[in-house]
């Protein structure tokens, strides 16, 4: 299983060079038709709006010469980044641009603040979990139900800057006070 320490790997042999920018209100149209093109139960124009009014919730999108190829919508939670929504155009797929997405996602992670990405993948979209757990994500539990217009089962797949048996722990100051108190406690002991 693959973790912070190691970044993310590319599953495809070509690569091109997009960039990743913060969505504006002119890119809808693109993300919309790549949107449809995505999914069968596709986010209207209004669900876009809707979750990019919200302060926590983040658009960016993947553009290559001056063309939309990808987007992500993601909400900074406290602990973590937890994805709504993530495609790449069809005619863009296995060129590395979902890579460098996650990429992105990934160096936006700190020791200080937050220190995992989620998200949910449909049980049926199994080219989305392949992608995924390449990239350094596991599965971490089933969400029964999980999706209102299928009643169909979502995966829950989270990456980690740190395995949980890896945590940085904080910089505690030494000093020759505490070390004098910890030596008293030794000898009490």
């Amino acid at each position: 299983m693959s973790y912070g320490n190691s970044s993310p790997r590319s599953v495809s042999k070509t690569r091109c060079d997009v960039q990743i920018r913060w969505m504006i209100r002119r890119d809808m149209s693109e993300v919309l038709d790549i949107e449809r093109q995505c999914f069968e139960f596709a986010w209207s124009e209004e669900d876009f709006l809707c979750c990019l009014r919200q302060r926590n919730c983040i658009g960016m999108v993947a553009e290559r010469q001056e063309r939309i190829v990808g987007f992500m919508i993601y909400e900074l939670l406290k602990s973590q980044l937890h994805v709504l929504n993530f495609a790449v155009a069809p005619w863009s797929r296995r060129q590395g641009v979902a890579s460098q997405m996650v990429e992105k996602l990934v160096n936006k992670l700190s020791q200080q603040r937050r220190q995992e990405i989620s998200l949910e993948v449909r049980e049926t979209n199994l080219a989305a979990q392949l992608f995924f757990r390449s990239q350094g994500l596991h599965a971490d539990g089933v969400l029964r139900g999980h999706y209102e217009d299928t009643e169909e089962d979502a995966y829950v797949m989270r990456y980690q800057l740190y395995p949980d048996d890896e945590q940085i722990l904080p910089f505690v100051p030494r000093n020759r006070i505490a070390r004098i108190g910890e030596d008293y406690d030794a000898e009490a002991a």
